[in-house]
């Protein structure tokens, strides 16, 4: 049934014209980030034809050292992987800003842990023995961090910062939930639990700003008499699958900020 209801409703997005690019499996949160950055991509082609939109699926470690190097000379001095770099999962979307230079309009990532919630409904008990309700929580969202700085590194001079994470799963939890077992009985999953959730180690990327808002605009705060400029991630978490529905509205309202700040769109 569901995968009826996902080809139906991928159908329903291929019919409004650019995002027909989305495929049977565009579902999966695993590559729907990528699929639906791409979307966008068309769309703001579409809506904004006056404009040179190009999507890029990586950057690399040189070209973040030069941006770097040309607001100060004692930046990106150091690189010691000549072909590193950074591949974010939604890739990266740019516009040609007045003056002809690319601009980055939006990056998006997405990161999917913890199954408890689709184990305890399916009665599938963890651990090495088989015998735990839960399973504790594992750190695949450190690299997260990494691709967030180096983003951060190449927009050091921009007044937005148009980077969104859509969480998904139970070491994301930001309220108690309940879950029903197979038999009928209710597990209270808490989303305070140690073990469990994992999204303070995330919200350390957007200064503990509330979850599920648009941060693209760079935040300014004063220190000793001085300005000093925030670049904060847009976070945005469930507990359960991530639909189209909800995740396209997001993207775009990120855009049309980043088009905003830099001055290419009123």
């Amino acid at each position: 049934m569901k995968k009826q209801t996902d080809r139906l409703r991928t159908e329903k997005i291929r019919g409004q014209g650019p995002t027909e690019i989305f495929s049977e499996f565009a579902q999966k949160h695993d590559v729907a980030v990528n699929d639906f950055s791409k979307a966008i991509f068309e769309t703001l082609k579409k809506d904004f034809p006056t404009l040179v939109f190009r999507f890029r699926k990586n950057i690399s470690k040189k070209e973040i050292n030069e941006k770097l190097n040309s607001v100060d000379s004692r930046l990106g001095v150091t690189l010691i992987l000549q072909k590193g770099g950074i591949k974010p999962d939604g890739g990266i979307i740019e516009v040609k800003d007045k003056n002809d230079k690319w601009r980055i309009v939006l990056v998006c990532e997405a990161k999917y842990q913890g199954k408890d919630i689709e184990n305890i409904s399916k009665g599938i008990l963890v651990g090495k023995k088989g015998n735990q309700v839960l399973m504790v929580a594992g750190n695949a969202i450190e690299r997260s961090h990494k691709n967030i700085n180096e983003i951060r590194n190449i927009m050091i001079d921009e007044k937005h910062f148009p980077y969104i994470l859509f969480l998904q799963g139970s070491n994301f939890l930001t309220e108690t939930i309940v879950v029903k077992r197979p038999d009928g009985t209710e597990f209270i999953l808490k989303h305070d639990l140690g073990m469990l959730n994992r999204i303070d180690r995330l919200t350390a990327a957007n200064y503990s700003l509330p979850i599920n808002q648009n941060n693209c605009e760079n935040i300014l705060i004063s220190v000793d008499g001085q300005f000093v400029m925030l670049q904060a991630v847009s976070i945005y978490t469930k507990a359960t699958e991530w639909t189209v529905e909800e995740m396209l509205p997001i993207m775009r309202d990120v855009s049309l900020t980043s088009l905003k700040t830099i001055g290419v769109i009123e």
